[in-house]
């Protein structure tokens, strides 16, 4: 798996150009809420090719792994996904978001 969490917005749609262009499969994961702490701001993207590879960011790392994985089963079955990941929920532990806020991630797959 590759990764490149410091990419930039424009980096990011970059990548996802040049893979679609190689014939590869391709999901965007995108910020749409946060509250309260969260390390990404609303805009931030984080772009999966169908090997796993991935460049940007939506979480500084907490939560990527878990986004990652929405993405290839948006590339697998094209619907695309609103997630959300807080301290409420039971999941926010699992994947290690642990620092008080929440996000909202939508993740669809590029045509």
């Amino acid at each position: 798996m590759s990764e490149t969490q410091t990419a930039g917005y424009d980096d990011v749609l970059e990548q996802a150009a040049r893979w679609k262009a190689e014939g590869k499969a391709v999901a965007i994961a995108t910020v749409v809420t946060t509250w309260g702490s969260s390390p990404r701001p609303v805009g931030s993207q984080l772009v999966v090719d169908e090997g796993s590879n991935f460049v940007g960011s939506v979480s500084g790392g907490c939560i990527e792994g878990a986004v990652i994985d929405e993405a290839l089963g948006v590339i697998k079955d094209g619907k695309p996904r609103l997630v959300k990941y807080g301290v409420t929920s039971e999941m926010a532990w699992e994947v290690g978001l642990s620092c008080g806020g929440k996000v909202e991630i939508f993740v669809e797959k590029l045509e």
